[in-house]
């Protein structure tokens, strides 16, 4: 169905009009009518058509100046002009309104016909390519909001990528390098600020959560996370490292305002911990200093500030290097910690004093931390005894460049070794891992023997063996060992006791009774068809 509005000044054009319209286009057309420039406009506001033939030259408000004010409330309506004046200036303005043709008095039937195709058609496709953008529309709010929880999920998360934050901001249209968290908290209060009933509330929230949604998304213009036990991360994208007063203000009467709507919408206590502005991939530290307010707190809605302030440096304490250093510990990246730890070192040169004590206490204490990390980070086996020659080295050392050498290199190693775990988990081991098995099944092969080819704990090599593959490394190896055996029964005439060693095995009865449980029959009972 299209709506068509007839506007001409001339009954008899009117009526020759519905005429060819109700006979060519039967059933298809709502038309409506006027005769003044004015009612043309007020018609067009209540019908809203789809296609209007106009002629210029009406009393009142002439044709060009309707088109312009239709066109300014209903950017999609077809315009086809009729008039009897065939002026350049006119068909050049009225081309200049999106106006699809242009027919000159008096026209036929044909004529007609034919224009009002072309404006349907235009108007299908109009249509068309609006019933586009609503399915795309449609499928992109379905997804936007696993996109959101996953950066919120990836920024709360110290294993994130830059890559991965840059692809979720470019997604999601996030220009702002900068942001604060809100942690968002449901329960019942108890005195003392304390939030009891966790699970009830995770429970309550996440069957309401279209309406937490709602709220938070009406106080703020936010990234809102997934409901994590009965909280709520919330990420406030900042275009600064810092904000006003005025602009913090706002943010913490929104959030009074948000924790109120929260609790009277879905009936339970609700708090709200905001953390402080920090760099985006910093936004896990802005979120954890939203919950530690929240618990050092009685507020309902509590800020950072709140919170007692942290040790003091001096004024030329290199925060920032020493940040960036273990930062790029953490993550495994060996040039960046080299470049972090020689700018760190210099710095201590240049502000000791000459007093190379001092140096050496924080060498050690830093060498140490780094160690901390790399083995937090998994995979690898901790020796208590296998720091008992760190003093006795750093008290020895005579020279600035001898202590940089040992601090560098042991940078370095606690590096290699988150790199080797990370390695672990983004690399292929188990393709590896099973290549030299397929090679060297007829080998001892131990766990121990795989795992120190990663330099990783045996334990962290057969986890990542199992999720790699879904079988455990014993299962792995003994099907490549029974497989071997099948072959060699099936193709040969060797002896039981030359298979058993030549696929691995020492003991004939073990490898009998292994078989068997592969297999559902013995080495014996098989060579004999019995399978």
């Amino acid at each position: 169905m299209y709506k068509l509005l007839l506007a001409d000044d001339e009954g008899i054009v009117i009526e020759s009009l519905k005429f060819i319209i109700d006979k060519e286009f039967p059933g298809l057309c709502e038309v409506h009518e006027a005769k003044t420039g004015r009612r043309v406009i007020e018609l067009a506001d209540e019908v809203r058509p789809d296609i209007s033939l106009m002629d210029i030259r009406m009393p009142g408000i002439n044709g060009i100046d309707a088109m312009k004010e239709i066109r300014r409330t209903n950017p999609n309506i077809v315009f086809v002009v009729i008039s009897a004046y065939d002026k350049f200036d006119y068909a050049k303005q009225a081309l200049n309104l999106g106006v699809i043709d242009y027919v000159n008095k008096p026209f036929d039937k044909a004529q007609i016909v034919a224009v009002l195709k072309k404006a349907m058609a235009e108007v299908d496709r109009s249509r068309e390519q609006r019933s586009r953008e609503l399915e795309i529309k449609e499928k992109l709010d379905s997804i936007v909001p696993i996109v959101e929880n996953g950066l919120i999920q990836d920024l709360l998360s110290h294993e994130h990528f830059k890559e991965n934050i840059e692809e979720y901001k470019k997604l999601l249209g996030i220009e702002e390098e900068y942001g604060l968290m809100l942690a968002v908290v449901g329960g019942d209060r108890e005195p003392g600020g304390y939030m009891r009933g966790a699970v009830p509330a995770s429970v309550k929230t996440q069957k309401n959560y279209e309406t937490v949604l709602l709220v938070i998304s009406d106080n703020f213009k936010c990234i809102t996370g997934s409901v994590m036990g009965n909280k709520i991360p919330v990420l406030i994208p900042c275009a600064k490292s810092t904000i006003t007063p005025e602009e913090y203000e706002k943010i913490v009467d929104s959030a009074k305002k948000a924790q109120e709507e929260l609790t009277e919408a879905l009936g339970l206590d609700f708090r709200i911990g905001i953390g402080p502005v920090k760099p985006m991939d910093e936004m896990a530290d802005s979120y954890a200093e939203a919950l530690s307010v929240l618990a050092t707190t009685k507020h309902t809605v509590a800020e950072s500030i709140d919170l007692p302030e942290g040790c003091e440096y001096d004024t030329d304490y290199p925060q920032k290097t020493e940040k960036e250093l273990f930062d790029a510990i953490s993550q495994g990246d060996i040039r960046k910690s080299a470049e972090q730890a020689n700018l760190f070192f210099d710095w201590m040169v240049k502000s000791s004093g000459g007093e190379m004590s001092d140096i050496c206490l924080k060498v050690l204490e830093f060498v140490l931390w780094a160690e901390r990390l790399a083995y937090g980070n998994g995979g690898h086996v901790y020796h208590f005894l296998s720091r008992s020659e760190y003093l006795p080295e750093i008290n020895h050392m005579k020279s600035y460049e001898e202590l940089r050498l040992w601090f560098l290199s042991h940078i370095d190693r606690a590096v290699n070794m988150v790199s080797a775990a990370n390695l672990a988990k983004t690399e292929d081991v188990a393709e590896k891992a099973k290549k030299y098995i397929d090679q060297h099944f007829r080998e001892d092969i131990s766990l121990d023997d795989l795992s120190g080819m990663y330099d990783i704990s045996p334990f962290y090599f057969s986890k990542v063996f199992k999720t790699q593959t879904g079988v455990t490394f014993t299962d792995y190896i003994t099907g490549v060992r029974v497989a071997r055996a099948r072959e060699l029964l099936e193709g040969t005439n060797k002896s039981m006791k030359e298979i058993c060693s030549e696929v691995g095995y020492s003991d004939p009865n073990y490898f009998s009774r292994i078989f068997k449980k592969n297999t559902g029959v013995t080495p014996t009972e098989y060579k004999e068809g019995k399978r």
